[in-house]
């Protein structure tokens, strides 16, 4: 198998916005819609855990407000709150919500599964990017 499958169970491996293969996101804090490190999509995640953005404040108070405390410890969870500077597997909506609202944060293209595209253009993702 060549690095386009999964060699753990040949399964065609995810692409990320650019078309290439989807990177990890992050390991710490593990994030994920599967907690696999990777905004790795699929049908039960109704959600769209697609982008992976860098926390800014300006976000996470924007979350809050919004209904999704990201700051806050949730220990029954397994969750030890978000910090700026912390990458997490966004919806892809929220982002593009943020985005219109003068708020989204910086997007890491290659971590980005490319699903996000049904929800926001490459054009938005990539004016906020960041490199790696």
């Amino acid at each position: 198998m060549d690095d386009l499958y999964d060699r753990r169970d040949s399964r065609p491996r995810a692409r990320n916005v650019l078309g290439g293969l989807l990177l990890p996101c992050s390991v710490a804090p593990l994030t994920g819609f599967f907690r696999d490190g990777c905004c790795t999509t699929g049908p039960d995640d109704v959600g769209l855990h697609a982008v992976c953005a860098e926390m800014t404040a300006a976000f996470l108070a924007f979350s809050r407000a919004r209904g999704n405390d990201l700051s806050t410890p949730r220990p029954e969870f397994g969750f030890a709150g978000l910090h700026p500077g912390d990458r997490w597997c966004l919806c892809a909506a929220r982002w593009e919500e943020a985005r219109r609202a003068g708020v989204a944060p910086p997007v890491l293209l290659e971590a980005t599964h490319e699903a996000a595209l049904r929800v926001t253009t490459r054009d938005h993702l990539l004016a906020h990017a960041v490199g790696e």
